[in-house]
């Protein structure tokens, strides 16, 4: 007479288990599933399957009952984030009540959980971290040593960039290492003239390209993958039915699904991950259906936590046993401290008085970018570190008649009369990590699926402060020198997490009592287990940090697999 139990134990047991699948887990499911790993990719959210389920990717402005902006009643499904999102993507973002939190202090933790994660919503920037970034904690002494450095990472950019499709020019800057590109998109008027200004009047500034997740002009690989060349729609956030830019649900999802070896678990809330004592190592992953509410259970040899920065730090943290009672790997109890993120507070824009003889034709789904220029090669001014700016412009024609029937109606509509180039910038600087902005479970609180409620405490520190301050005099004043009018340059207040790129919490590190993650990712207590995404960032850089987490996971995802056939997991 056979086991039930041990039959639908056998059932529930993979090589590996993958929680999340936005951009980093899609890439850890694609690594390990192409090496022949039976993978769970388990997903708190419904399934989102690629073209499919896109259902704004080709609409008209007209076709939109409320021309984009949501009404009332679904703005306050979203309560203070809803007059932001757009009628056309707001099925990607989460819904109030989904997962109550505490702000302990005001906190934007923006989340959308569907199959992709919010790699249908990103801003699709992929620059490459330098030496100048793994180094820094070390110099100024805040956070610890990066136990990896650049050419730890380089090869695995360039594996990342070739499946992906990254558009840009090879710039030569050093503290912006050049990738695998594509042909990147082009430039407006304005921002060439920008450009120029900035390279006759500054040293260390450079303006250039913004390195972007676009495929330009398609390689065999994207080919393989059913993805085309981006068509410049610039309606990214509803999901691409071409696949012109990457996404887990357009490239590495797919990908690892053909091989046969993926198994896709939506509407899989994680509580927790199963610790055995008498094995020394990880063992499995309980979670909650979301649909029936019954936990259920998964067992696998290697575990991948990519559920995003502040979710994985609540897993590892809801984690506990007899030999961890603090949370998964945390002896050393800094399991949920150093949380960091990007400073997006400075703001500016202005107009530009020429070029009103021009005006850009098509759209760019991009922008230009100004590389971050303080505090390069030595401590220059009175804050830490420093900040890379965004920047983009855009042509507006202000004047032509409606006159006339037939062929004058539309000379007239064509002949209209050019206005003045708006130009704004943002700041993206980097946050330093402190240990007093951290994570942690309530100790009475619990959402609906019965976990306990992760209270947020974090806040600015002066040195932010004094980087918007320098932000805005320094754009100013290159403003000033483009010769640009009606120049506003802001601090927008905006509370932290704005920026929708959380990191920290599982940081990576060279020693056990100071970090919670080796070399590989591995976290040093429990070495079967790994973590890829935001949380095992040590510090933030002024980077976009998509593409690190990409490359990180796929270099900790090879490792898994070469230390499971050697018999070390």
């Amino acid at each position: 007479m056979p086991n039930f139990n041990i039959d639908a134990e056998k059932q529930r047991t993979f090589d590996a288990i993958v929680i999340g699948s936005g951009i980093s887990g899609g890439w850890a499911a694609k690594e390990l599933c192409e090496k022949g790993l039976k993978t769970l990719v388990l997903e708190r959210g419904r399934d989102v399957k690629h073209i499919k389920d896109y259902p704004t990717a080709d609409k008209h402005p007209w076709e939109f009952e409320f021309g984009g902006k949501l009404p009332l009643e679904k703005q306050e499904e979203f309560v203070r984030r809803g007059a932001r999102i757009h009628e056309s993507t707001a099925h990607f973002w989460m819904k109030e009540g989904e997962q109550d939190i505490v702000e302990e202090k005001p906190f934007q933790w923006t989340r959308g959980y569907q199959v992709g994660g919010k790699s249908l919503l990103w801003a699709r920037q992929t620059q490459r971290w330098s030496d100048l970034d793994f180094e820094g904690p070390l110099r100024d002494g805040y956070a610890v040593d990066w136990p990896i450095r650049y050419k730890d990472l380089a090869p695995w950019y360039s594996h990342v960039e070739k499946f992906s499709g990254i558009a840009g020019n090879r710039d030569g800057l050093p503290q912006l290492p050049d990738g695998e590109f594509l042909k990147p998109f082009d430039l407006s008027c304005v921002e060439k003239h920008f450009q120029k200004v900035i390279a006759d009047n500054y040293q260390n500034r450079h303006l250039i390209h913004g390195r972007c997740a676009h495929i330009t002009t398609p390689e065999p690989i994207h080919q393989e993958q059913g993805r085309v060349k981006c068509m410049n729609r610039n309606l990214c956030n509803r999901g691409c039915p071409l696949g012109g830019y990457f996404s887990a649900n357009a490239s590495t999802l797919p990908w690892a699904e053909k091989t046969g070896n993926m198994t896709l678990r939506p509407h899989a809330v994680v509580h927790s991950i199963i610790y055995d004592e008498h094995k020394g190592k990880a063992t499995g992953v309980r979670i909650i259906d979301a649909n029936d509410m019954q936990l259920y259970e998964y067992f696998a040899k290697i575990i991948f936590v990519n559920a995003s920065a502040l979710n994985s730090n609540l897993i590892l943290l809801n984690s506990t046993s007899s030999r961890f009672p603090n949370g998964l790997g945390n002896d050393n109890g800094l399991l949920g401290k150093y949380i960091s993120w990007h400073n997006y507070r400075g703001q500016i824009s202005a107009r530009s008085e020429d070029f009103q003889d021009m005006m850009s034709t098509g759209k760019n789904p991009s922008h230009s970018y100004i590389p971050r220029f303080r505090n390069l090669y030595q401590q220059e001014t009175d804050f830490l570190r420093g900040y890379a700016v965004g920047f983009g412009s855009s042509s507006r024609a202000v004047q032509f008649s409606r006159d006339g029937l037939g062929e004058t109606l539309k000379n007239n509509l064509f002949n209209r009369s050019l206005g003045p180039w708006w130009v704004s910038a943002w700041m993206q600087g980097e946050v330093i990590p402190i240990e007093s902005n951290h994570v942690r479970l309530h100790g009475e609180l619990k959402d609906k699926y019965g976990i306990p409620q992760l209270v947020l405490s974090c806040d600015w520190t002066e040195n932010d402060d004094k980087m918007v301050k320098d932000y805005m005099e320094q754009m100013s004043d290159m403003f000033e020198k483009a010769g640009f009018t009606q120049i506003n340059a802001r601090d927008s207040g905006a509370a932290p997490g704005s920026d929708i790129h959380e990191m920290g919490g599982v940081r990576m590190g060279h020693d056990p009592k100071t970090s919670l993650l080796n070399k590989w990712n591995q976290l040093h207590e429990c070495k079967n287990v790994f973590v890829t995404d935001g949380a095992c960032m040590t510090s933030t850089a002024t980077q976009n940090p998509s593409l690190t987490y990409m490359a990180i996971t796929a270099r900790a995802a090879n490792y898994a697999i070469e230390e499971l056939k050697k018999g070390n997991l």
